[in-house]
């Protein structure tokens, strides 16, 4: 009888890593089960992935499919969350105030002056 010790018995705690398929991939995956040459389930096999993987990946390529087909032409509309709408009244608030201090300042200089143009 072989006796092993912890250090070379199999570890539990160390998982499989997570594959993770790029867009371009999936796409791949996608257009060769969508060919009626092959079985489905030869791909799957070869990629190592389940039948719901599968039609998760034909559920994103509908999804996206729709989205980009609904968009309107021309340029896109930027969306703002409230956060950056909020900082950005702010922001023209106190350019507004500045400005108007600066047109307080102007306005006092030219009494000073009695309208003399700086110019001559």
């Amino acid at each position: 009888m072989s006796h092993t010790t912890p250090s070379e018995a199999p570890s539990k705690a160390s998982k499989p890593k997570r594959r993770f398929l790029t867009a371009e991939k999936k796409f791949q995956i996608y257009l060769e089960a969508q060919s009626t040459d092959k079985p489905v389930g030869a791909l799957l096999r070869r990629e190592g992935l389940f039948s719901t993987d599968l039609a998760r990946i034909r559920q994103q390529v509908k999804e996206g499919a729709l989205e980009r087909l609904s968009a309107k032409p021309g340029r896109k509309r930027e969306v703002l969350d409230t956060t950056a709408y909020d900082a950005l009244k702010r922001e023209l608030q106190d350019k507004e105030r500045a400005l108007a201090d600066l047109a307080v300042e102007l306005a006092i200089l030219r009494k000073k002056t009695n309208g003399v143009s700086w110019d001559r």
